[in-house]
């Protein structure tokens, strides 16, 4: 088995603090990075869909914040009741 090898990296105190904070439990600064480095950005994602199905899209995230909303109105008006 290969030894695994260490490097030194120098960080701002406010890069670090970043760093920190999307630690998970349990999870080194080696991990925290590894997992983060291979997060996929959402400009990763431009261009591969056409004008009409981003459209489609757009619509069907509205469409679905709106039933959440009614959702959301019906229960809060049974909490009052």
């Amino acid at each position: 088995m290969a030894e695994t090898e260490y490097r030194n990296v120098r960080l701002t105190e406010e890069a670090y603090q970043q760093l920190e904070s999307r630690k998970q439990a349990g999870e080194s600064f080696s991990d925290t990075v590894e997992r983060l480095a291979g997060e996929r950005s959402l400009l990763d994602l431009a261009g591969i869909l056409s004008d009409e199905e981003a459209d489609e899209m757009r619509e069907a995230i509205r469409e679905g914040e709106e039933r959440s909303r009614e959702r959301l109105d019906r229960l809060t008006e049974r909490m009052d009741s």
